[in-house]
């Protein structure tokens, strides 16, 4: 298991989520990703991408602007 981060900051909906998207197609189950974001719709976003693509939420939370979610990558397939 490896852990990663990428950040988002700047970028609207739907990019969080293309770009988590992205770099999951690259990663191995069990990796984890982080998502940093200015977004707040990430915190919905990307557990309803998690949920259809059989991902599991870490953790997720806002501190000011910055949002965070950890997600861990599960045996899912990927939608494009």
């Amino acid at each position: 298991m490896a852990h990663y981060t990428i950040d988002t900051k700047g970028l609207l909906c739907p990019m969080p989520v293309i770009r988590l998207q992205d770099r999951a197609e690259t990663l191995q189950p069990g990796d984890q990703l982080e998502v940093l974001s200015s977004d707040p719709g990430a915190l919905n976003d990307i557990p309803a991408w998690c949920r259809i693509n059989g991902h599991s939420v870490l953790k997720k939370g806002q501190e000011g602007r910055e949002v965070r979610v950890v997600v861990e990558l599960g045996n899912g397939t990927f939608s494009s």
